[in-house]
Formats: C-alpha cells, structure tokens, sequence
C-alpha cells in the first residue's frame, strides 16, 4: 500500500483565492502551525515525492529476472512533462537576471548589495514570468474572488530566492520553493500518475535546477546564511538535497513495497565518501546528497569534520542511506518546519491553509517547545544524533534512553506517513552515538588528513577515478 498522496483540487469548482498573510508572529504559533493543514500538506508532497527518489525494480516480461532503474541527475533517460518543461523556463529566466546584475564591486561587510537590484527586477518582472510560464491547467484555475492562482503562488516564488532585506538564504527560502511546486501539483498542474514518475520529474527537473540557481545567487552575491545553527546545523543553506539524495541510493522499491529504512542500493557509495574530495567530484554529478556536500567544498575550506560536524557524523552510519534518509525526515520536522525563526516567514493562503487539520493530533508539550520563540536548534542528542557535549532541550523528540518519550509523537498530524515505528532500544537511534569520542580517536579522520580540494586530485578526466597525490609539509 502506498503512501497517501497531496489531493488535487477538482477544476470545476471555482477556488476562492487570496493572498497570503502572516500567521506565525510569535513562538507558541509554531503549535498551532503543526496541527495546521498547511503542515499536513507540506508533509504529505515531501513523502510523496521521496519515497518517487527511491530505485524501482521491475520484472522481466516473463517473470523471470530483474531489473533495477536508478534516478539519477542530469540522466539521459529522464523525461520531463510539458508542465515541468514551462516551470524549468521559468528558472532559466531568472538565473539569466543574474547576468544583467552583477555584483557591487564596494566594500561590504555581509551580503552583496547588488542582491537587492536583481530582487526588484525578478519581482517586478514576477507576474509576466507566471504568466508565460505557469501550466496552462494552474493559470486558467477558475477562481471566485478578484486574486488569481498565478497571484497566491507568487508570494510563494518571491520568497524562495532569500530575503532582500537581510541578504540571506536558508531553508524557509526552500520551504517557499516547495510551496510552490506543491501548489502547481494542487491545482492539477502537473501530470500525476501511480508510477512516480512525475514526482521524480518534480525532482529532478525542478528543485535540483532551483538549487542551482540558488547556489548562484549564493556565490554571486554573497548570501549570508538565513538563521544559520552554525556548525552544529546541517547545512548553511539548504536541507531537501540530503532527503532526496539519500533516497537515490536506498534500496531499490516495487510499486506495492514499504518506503524503505535501512540498508541501501548495491552499488551505491559509502556515506563515509563525503569525506573524500575526489568521490565527491565523481557522485555530486548525479545525486542530489553529493552535490549539497560539493556546494559545500566549493565554498569552504578546512577539515570536512570540522566545518560540517554534523554532516560528517550522519556519515558514520552503518544501515545504510534508507536509515539517513528515514532521520532525515525527522530531522526535516523537527529542524526546519519546527523551527520559529525558519517558520515564521511562511505566509499562509487558500491553498496552504491556516485552518486546523481534524485528523491532527496536539504535539507534546515540551520545555523547548514552551520557551518559544526558539533561537536555539534541537541539539543532535534530542534527535538520536551524535553529540560531543551535554544535550539542550529537546523540541519534542523522543529523549534517548527514553521509552516513555520515544512512544510519544512529535508531529501534529495523524496522517499515515507520521506514524513512526517503535523504537526499541536507544541504541537504533540515528546515527550511532559519538559521545565520549575524541575526532583524532576516529579512524575516519586520518591524523595527516588533507582537506585539499579535489582539482589537486589524480584523476580520469572525469574526476571519478585515481587518489590525492601526497602533499609535501609548507
């Protein structure tokens, strides 16, 4: 049985537009947000589109025999629909505004200020692009009030490219972004069948090439990172690639399978590899995971385990990239849709809906969650991750070593995909404890390690193949 998927809204029946408005002013909103419909929506489109990430396997004709279909970036064999093809042209256009703004040359402390420039030409330019590039389904959507579909969904796209304002880029610029594709699927924008395809397609063709625009305006212009959790957040910028990408290399799936959590694809690389420049360069070509941490190489510099601690304990576990995948998930939850500083900016509409969700169920009441505003990220211990200090308060995640807390949910939704399995020992939490381990104690961090980036590596042209060679002392 598979997963439920987001409903799409039947067209002939007018939807009562509006614009969106800010719902979430101060900490205790984030509560009601996650018993919200809104919540529930986002969550059902993120589970719909990874579990399409998985690898399919099929049999042959006769029965006999198996094969294996992978997803990969930028692949030959991919096939977009005309609605993905119209929202690519869309990004196209706005990753060509980049050109005619470059970036000012005067000095600055944070951001680029020319960021604002290409802003205002992208919002001013905002309705002709939706209108020349929104499926035809999404912008001919009878509605029965003065605000048109194209109207709601660009408040949406607006805020998915970072915040003129404090020239910076995190995940409720993402958030925004997926709010908009799963406004265009609502409203039957987008061709959806039983095999995925079109999820993948969503995917693929589209929030990849919107990474890729963003990472863009990211170098260009500087972007600072928006409510960063410094070295102890996952990312700087950005979360749905790690969901994704550790789906494109779980255990291949069958239409009537369970979404997989542990184990993964025969041939898919070691986790440990994001440690390795040149593995790196090799896989960041396609899949989506490698290339957030080939974002990453590219614009910092230094030990793999000291700017991204958290990135590099995740690549210590040992069941596989279906079991990264499964606390990504939870993570999702707890460290972007949970969090008031990301939430906060996300406007809510006709077609991400403030009203309460009947089906949801009150989340836990929890220290963390009672002290909002939260300034502070759930410390890796609260989610079953690795920790090298004493835990802070938890955001309503099972307590490890808890049974009692583990049992409880932490979503607000009684949606099936929300349904976690129990826990049966504190020793199966995600990823495997590093507590009481010094860095130089592991063997995955030589004591000689050589951060260099991965042009310096010997390689087949293609930078897939061959080793670092050794580095002489300064």
């Amino acid at each position: 049985m598979g997963l439920p998927k987001l409903s799409i809204l039947e067209d002939s029946k007018p939807q009562t537009f509006i614009d969106p408005v800010k719902r979430i002013n101060e900490g205790h909103d984030v509560q009601r947000f996650l018993v919200s419909q809104a919540y529930r929506d986002i969550m059902l489109f993120v589970m719909q589109l990874n579990r399409a990430m998985f690898p399919h396997r099929s049999s042959g004709l006769d029965g006999q025999g198996q094969s294996i279909q992978q997803w990969e970036l930028d692949s030959s064999s991919a096939s977009f629909s005309e609605s993905i093809r119209r929202l690519q042209g869309l990004l196209a256009e706005m990753d060509a505004i980049i050109d005619e703004v470059p970036p000012d040359p005067g000095p600055r402390r944070f951001g680029n200020v020319a960021f604002r420039k290409w802003h205002e030409l992208v919002e001013s330019r905002s309705a002709s692009l939706l209108q020349r590039h929104l499926p035809e389904k999404v912008s001919t959507f009878k509605a029965s009030s003065s605000v048109s579909a194209g109207a709601e969904l660009r408040s949406y796209l607006l805020a998915a490219f970072g915040s003129a304002q404090r020239l910076d880029y995190g995940t409720g610029h993402e958030l925004n972004f997926l709010a908009f594709l799963a406004c265009n699927w609502k409203l039957g924008g987008f061709d959806a069948s039983s095999t995925g395809k079109e999820e993948r397609g969503v995917v693929l063709g589209l929030i990849e090439p919107y990474l890729r625009v963003v990472r863009r305006l990211i170098k260009t212009y500087t972007l600072e990172p928006a409510g960063s959790h410094g070295v102890w957040g996952l990312d700087d910028h950005s979360f749905l690639p790690y969901l994704f990408g550790s789906a494109q290399y779980g255990p291949a799936i069958s239409g009537a399978d369970e979404t997989p959590t542990e184990g993964s694809l025969g041939d898919a690389p070691n986790p440990a590899d994001v440690t390795k420049p040149v593995a790196v360069q090799c896989e960041r070509k396609k899949n989506m995971y490698f290339s957030a941490i080939g974002f990453i190489y590219d614009v910092k510099r230094g030990p793999f385990w000291e700017h991204s601690p958290m990135l590099y304990d995740i690549s210590g576990v040992r069941a596989g990239w279906a079991k990264i995948n499964k606390g990504m998930i939870k993570m999702y939850m707890a460290e972007v849709l949970a969090k008031f500083p990301v939430v906060q900016h996300f406007y809510f509409g006709s077609l991400f809906s403030w009203d309460k969700d009947p089906d949801a169920v009150a989340p836990p009441t929890t220290v963390h969650a009672s002290s909002q505003p939260m300034r502070q990220h759930a410390h890796p211990a609260s989610l079953g991750l690795p920790t090298r200090g004493p835990p802070r308060d938890n955001i309503g995640v099972p307590e490890r070593g808890n049974p009692a807390a583990a049992s409880a949910p932490f979503v607000g939704t009684a949606a099936p995909w929300a349904r976690q399995p129990t826990i049966k020992s504190p020793t199966t939490a995600f990823p495997p404890s590093m507590e009481n381990r010094n860095i130089s104690q592991t063997s995955r961090v030589p004591p000689n390690f050589n951060p260099r980036p991965a042009t310096n590596a010997q390689t087949d042209g293609q930078g897939c193949t061959g080793t670092p060679p050794p580095t002489r002392a300064p």
